[in-house]
């Protein structure tokens, strides 16, 4: 009879990349406690939140740790932060698809850019993180508006300017994409469950 192995393996619970993700949850909380009576420091925590995104991805893949646990994680985090949710639930009534990120099967351009290279993918999300923090900082109590803190931000230095205008042009392409992605994952619902139905 086969010994049971004695390497011991840990729960998912307490793989690496799952508890990146249990401290980028106290992170934000901690963030947004402070976000009104310390600006600076809620930009530093948010920041280093949205870097540790990227981070638990990386330990996933270097220890093998990738879980569902650790991906319905994250993906419920970035829900609750993101705008896109409803297409990180499209592998759920997709037979085919495994993941938001498998667009190769899908006619839009955009999206195959954006998930077919990383350089153009780590440019639109962290332009839209750094302009979050760009436009905290720069709003003050006399802000009636958003549009007020742009105009005041275009009046700033040169290269205050430059990081608006570049920060602004990889968010908008942010939105685009997360547009396409919500109808995506919107029509791949609707073809489920008239499949279903049947």
């Amino acid at each position: 009879m086969a010994q049971p192995s004695s390497k011991k393996t840990p729960s998912v619970y307490l793989y690496i990349p799952n508890i990146i993700g249990y401290f980028r949850i106290i992170i934000n909380f901690i963030a947004f406690a402070v976000c009104y009576s310390n600006r600076v420091l809620f930009a530093i925590l948010y920041f280093f939140s949205f870097f540790c995104d990227g981070l638990d991805g990386w330990f996933a893949r270097k220890f093998n740790q990738a879980s569902t646990f650790g991906a319905v994680l994250d993906m419920t985090w970035l829900s609750f932060l993101d705008v896109a949710w409803v297409g990180y639930y499209k592998p759920l009534v997709s037979n085919v698809q495994t993941s938001h990120k498998d667009v190769k099967d899908t006619g839009n351009w955009l999206l195959k850019l954006y998930y077919g290279h990383r350089p153009f993918m780590a440019f639109c999300c962290v332009a839209s993180e750094v302009l979050y923090i760009v436009l905290f900082l720069f709003a003050d109590e006399k802000s009636t508006s958003l549009l007020n803190v742009c105009g005041n931000l275009l009046k700033q230095s040169p290269l205050t300017v430059f990081v608006f205008i570049s920060t602004l042009v990889g968010w908008a392409l942010k939105q685009v994409i997360n547009v396409i992605q919500m109808k995506s994952a919107a029509d791949a619902c609707v073809v489920f469950d008239l499949k279903r139905g049947k």
